[in-house]
């Protein structure tokens, strides 16, 4: 797998919003996009892999250059299931406290 070194380009929000055409087509072209907001970068826009390449995968050239680690246990996902609670719901109530 073939890893590009690009230098990618830093815009904020509005400029983002305002010339989102022109943006997303520099993404398709290949080039990478850091959003910032407030100088503080929040989001990155790169191109969609056509070959579907799973996330692992991805990372790899990552793993051999030592950059990072993967996890070597599975993560527990103790997520509790949603508790029934009588009367009703919070978003009605909110909507009649606004009335």
């Amino acid at each position: 797998m073939i890893v590009k070194e690009t230098q990618m380009k830093s815009i904020g929000i509005k400029e983002l919003k305002n010339k989102l055409s022109h943006y997303l087509s520099l993404v398709k072209k290949g080039e990478d996009l850091l959003i910032t907001e407030r100088g503080r970068v929040i989001a990155r826009i790169i191109q969609e892999n056509p070959q579907k390449v799973s996330f692992r995968e991805a990372l790899h050239p990552l793993l051999l250059k030592g950059l990072i680690i993967f996890p070597q246990q599975e993560l527990e996902k103790n997520i509790p299931d949603p508790l029934e609670v009588p009367g009703k719901p919070i978003s009605e109530m909110v909507l009649e406290d606004r009335r």
